[in-house]
């Protein structure tokens, strides 16, 4: 994957990019990157896989701290993005908050959707976790205890949201690396404060719309954090089949990579 970032519209957007064909553009959640897609892509052979990073997170946390960062916000900065990237149609894929993002951009310029995938999204009311609004409560003390302190405080989010040990020891390490890089609780807790569920709540009467779109539901049926009723209540919405992994937990991209990949190409063939 090339990384690559440009200013648009007066803020500085950053993606990693690889392959030709039809664009498939991948949205993380928190606390993640783009790189929450690294074992997802190479399994996507005939596409142009376009991962977003959202502002404010990953190696864009700097770009976060003067700009609104909402999911809703997201939205507006991954449309302007695929403006200046003349992308007119693509297949969106989005886990945890990425997941929003895709919604409301799907919702928004449904012209734009040549198929939807969510992956143990937020959704509705299904978010913010309960954990998040602890944290977010207490923001004031996170924002000044030591990075070691605030690592320790995210590290079971992990653990709690892998079915996989292994590779959450691995994704943990290669996610909070970008956090090390600034102040980690202000970083955390200033990605936090911008989630409101009014941006889902928003556009969950208009999901039905999207029915005609070609769209894929896969979910770790094992989720503590969003739990697979939400899938099935998408499914229902989107008149979509939905793929349950059974066991499965909250960071399918990285335990189940191949069975994300496959919905993707399914999608892909279904546009060819």
């Amino acid at each position: 994957m090339r990384s690559r970032t440009e200013v648009i519209n007066g803020t500085p957007t950053r993606w990693e990019e690889d392959g030709d064909g039809i664009p498939v553009v991948l949205v993380h959640g928190i606390p993640t990157s783009p790189d929450l897609w690294r074992k997802v892509t190479p399994l996507v052979p005939n596409a142009r896989k376009l991962c977003f990073e959202m502002i404010g997170y990953g190696d864009s946390i700097a770009a976060g701290a003067e700009r609104e960062i909402s999911v809703a916000r997201q939205a507006d900065y991954l449309l302007d993005w695929l403006d200046a990237l003349q992308v007119e149609r693509a297949i969106l894929v989005g886990h945890d908050l990425g997941g929003g993002v895709v919604q409301i951009a799907a919702v928004r310029r449904a012209s734009l959707a040549a198929g939807i995938l969510l992956t143990n999204a937020i959704g509705y009311d299904s978010w913010p976790i309960p954990s998040v609004k602890m944290m977010r409560a207490i923001g004031g003390l996170v924002r000044h205890l030591p990075a070691g302190v605030v690592k320790a405080m995210v590290a079971p989010l992990f653990v709690r949201g892998h079915d996989d040990q292994d590779v959450a020891r691995e994704s943990f390490r290669i996610h909070w690396s970008r956090y090390e890089r600034d102040r980690a609780g202000v970083a955390l807790i200033r990605q936090m404060r911008s989630l409101d569920v009014n941006d889902t709540l928003s556009v969950a009467d208009d999901l039905p719309r999207l029915r005609g779109t070609p769209s894929r539901l896969i979910w770790g049926a094992a989720d503590p954090f969003q739990p697979v009723k939400y899938g099935e209540r998408f499914a229902h919405d989107l008149d979509a089949p939905l793929e349950r992994i059974e066991g499965g937990k909250h960071f399918t991209p990285e335990d189940h990579p191949d069975i994300i990949a496959r919905g993707i190409n399914d999608l892909v063939e279904a546009n060819r």
